[in-house]
């Protein structure tokens, strides 16, 4: 048995020994008549952000080797109504052997795997935010020479009735512990299943936001990742989503990922921590400070930032998370630990001076530890509405952009708040930045005025971006946090619409 793989959580890297990466279609048959396996699933995402699941009944050996091989064709118009014609509709889905998992949910045993669209050439359906995702990562790493990793932190309400007894304080339950956070089971429940499906999670933890109303517990936590290559990144998201839901579904609860559930209440979002490295080391940190790579990447988020919440922020509620004098990001700029900033360089032990581990264990003599590649930085505004694939294309792009922009590190250094931004004091510096958009419609205004920026290089297809833009117009949002935010019947409204976005 590998070492590597004798803890891991996943049961099919644990039976045939081998990391994922290096899944053949053989290992896949010979796990599935091993172990009993009677289902097949091909999941992909459709435009609206939710994994689709198409079943297979298993019926030989023939022809299981039949589907992995050939993958089968689906309805693309119905998936991507906006990308694909009724005229031309069939696409394939391909399976990728990697991405297998042993489904956590399902009474007939079955295993699932990702797939990515194929066109009627057989060549990659360019239209598909999968694909755009992996040609940006392609062409960052062709540009630069550096690969890029990416982690989410996914916050989100548990919404169920009220119970009276160990009621945690309003807006009041971070990192609480049961029987004051309700909800821990299920979060941990969530966590096992995302694990043994291929995640990566650095931790789980109850959120600040949780409050009672009309008989109801809302109660908010989060499950954050660790740091994995872009492509893995985006597909444990849509995973952990998924897994969430259904867990919910079995508890007879709701679990939204709403930016925004309620006025005067916390709002989720899901923050993106990056790095970028080369052969395997991290480029972030440089004789112990912030390096001028991870500076660059930094101004290529933040001059992009306006555009960036056209695939992050998609929907008129993720606006009313984005307001002024709150943890969520509104001013375009960065600092160190800071958490109303829009870019974050997160505490990383990387100038600590003393041995806590050390001070802490007196035993411990001689334990040392590198933590440099511990480092990220933490772009705010992104929210559970997100089309995860294109967030992840379009960070890559803006990370590319920065790397090649001339005035990077002069861009860099205007936009460094080490401050409290709404510290009056601090007024004159914080009044020359820049803000995010406050619609759909202001974001969409801002992707057109960038749009060639993710059409280069053939990143983005122009399709993509103008489907985009006309999906951000017909909210027709412009004023519409003014008109209603006072309105909380109104607002009310708008987020049931919503409640079950991405």
């Amino acid at each position: 048995m590998n070492e590597a793989v004798v803890l891991n959580p996943n049961p099919l890297i644990r039976f045939l020994d081998k990391p994922s990466d290096d899944f053949t279609r053989a290992d896949l048959i010979r796990f599935i008549e091993s172990n009993g396996i009677q289902m097949l699933n091909f999941r992909y995402a459709g435009a609206d952000g939710r994994l689709k699941t198409l079943n297979f009944i298993i019926k030989s050996r023939q022809h299981l080797d039949m589907i992995l091989s050939a993958g089968e064709r689906v309805d693309g118009s119905s998936l991507f109504p906006y990308y694909v014609e009724p005229g031309s509709s069939d696409l394939y889905v391909i399976p990728r052997y990697r991405t297998a998992f042993l489904n956590p949910f399902s009474e007939i045993p079955t295993l699932d795997i990702i797939c990515s669209y194929y066109d009627k050439d057989g060549l990659p359906f360019a239209n598909s935010p999968e694909y755009i995702m992996r040609k940006a990562h392609h062409v960052l790493k062709e540009s630069s020479g550096l690969d890029y990793q990416v982690m989410g932190e996914l916050e989100y309400y548990v919404i169920s009735e009220k119970d009276p007894l160990y009621e945690a304080a309003d807006q009041r339950g971070y990192h609480e512990s049961s029987p004051f956070c309700k909800w821990e089971m299920l979060r941990t429940e969530a966590m096992s299943a995302i694990d043994s499906c291929g995640g990566f999670i650095k931790y789980g933890h109850s959120e600040v936001g949780t409050f009672t109303e009309s008989g109801l517990l809302y109660e908010q936590n989060e499950i954050e990742f660790t740091p994995v290559r872009l492509e893995d990144a985006a597909e444990q998201l849509l995973i952990a989503k998924w897994i969430l839901r259904s867990l919910a579904y079995k508890h007879g609860v709701t679990v939204t990922f709403a930016p925004k559930i309620t006025t005067g209440k916390a709002g989720s979002g899901m923050h993106m921590h990056t790095r970028l490295l080369k052969n395997d080391k991290s480029m972030m940190i440089e004789d112990g400070s912030l390096s001028n790579t991870a500076k660059k990447a930094i101004a290529g988020y933040l001059s992009m930032a306006r555009s960036l919440t056209a695939f992050g922020n998609t929907i008129p509620t993720s606006y009313f998370r984005l307001v002024p004098h709150q943890e969520a990001p509104t001013t375009i700029c960065w600092g160190d630990r800071n958490r109303s900033v829009l870019v974050r360089v997160p505490l990383s032990w990387s100038n600590t001076r003393n041995n806590m581990i050390l001070e802490a264990n007196p035993l411990e003599k001689g334990l040392k530890t590198n933590f440099i590649d511990k480092q990220t930085v933490e772009f705010r505004c992104p929210d559970g509405s997100a089309d995860i694939y294109l967030l992840c294309a379009g960070l890559a792009v803006a990370a590319r952009h920065g790397l090649k922009m001339k005035t990077a590190l002069e861009f860099a250094k205007k936009t460094y708040v080490d401050v409290n931004i709404f510290d009056t004091k601090y007024k004159k510096q914080v009044s020359s930045l820049h803000h995010l958009p406050a619609s759909c419609w202001d974001s969409a205004e801002a992707l057109q005025s960038q749009r060639d920026i993710y059409q280069a290089q053939g990143v983005f297809p122009e399709k993509i971006i103008d489907g985009i833009i006309k999906q951000l117009k017909s909210y027709d949002d412009k004023h519409l946090r003014e008109s209603i935010n006072h309105n909380e019947k109104e607002v009310i409204r708008l987020v049931n619409r919503f409640l079950h976005c991405g």
